[in-house]
């Protein structure tokens, strides 16, 4: 399992923003880039409070890594909820692997598979290949060959190019349940990932 808190992600965070925050948001943000935690850490605080699921998605990357913060997986857990029940998927995505890790809240494989689907209905692909791993082990949700290859099919086609190695990973494990499905289960899970369509967030 895996969650991505990249740079790229924070810069993304602050495209998505409107006018009002972006400048703040900036300023924070580039203190992240710089490594002056504590400064980004003082500037997201405010604009968490106020509901910017951005800046409370970079709290929770911040109290994970213990990046000026102690590392605190509950108060990262607090956050994450808040801005995964504003649909920002990220966060959803976060959320369901703290759901399977048990990180911050309580082990729960059927919250992990609500917020991951949450977080994959949105295109969101490390969501998408969680829930893949969650459909091939029957966790949370009923054990599914074509599902999970659905997943990881759809998975290794949305990671950018400049995600090779998550890329592979979900067509290596793509591959690895063809195998035990029959060519004509193949051809359907294939006509499923072709067919699928996003449900966008309101």
């Amino acid at each position: 399992m895996r969650i991505t808190a990249t740079v790229l992600l924070l810069i993304v965070s602050l495209l998505m923003a409107g006018p009002a925050i972006a400048g703040p948001l900036e300023d924070a943000t580039k203190a992240y880039e710089h490594g002056d935690y504590k400064t980004a850490y003082r500037l997201f605080g405010p604009l968490a409070e106020q509901g910017i699921p951005e800046a409370q998605y970079n709290l929770v990357v911040m109290y994970r890594k213990g990046q000026g913060v102690p590392e605190d997986y509950i108060a990262a857990a607090k956050w994450c909820k808040k801005a995964a029940e504003q649909g920002y998927a990220p966060a959803q995505s976060s959320l369901g692997v703290m759901y399977i890790k048990g990180q911050g809240v309580p082990q729960d494989y059927a919250e992990a598979a609500k917020w991951l689907g949450k977080a994959a209905e949105q295109e969101y692909p490390p969501a998408m290949y969680n829930l893949g791993v969650m459909y091939k082990n029957g966790q949370g949700v009923l054990q599914d060959n074509l599902f999970a290859h659905m997943w990881f099919n759809l998975a290794a086609s949305l990671y950018p190019s400049s995600q090779k190695e998550y890329r592979g990973e979900a067509e290596t494990e793509r591959d690895a349940i063809a195998t035990k499905l029959t060519p004509s289960q193949v051809s359907e899970a294939q006509r499923m990932a072709r067919e699928w369509k996003p449900k966008k967030e309101q």
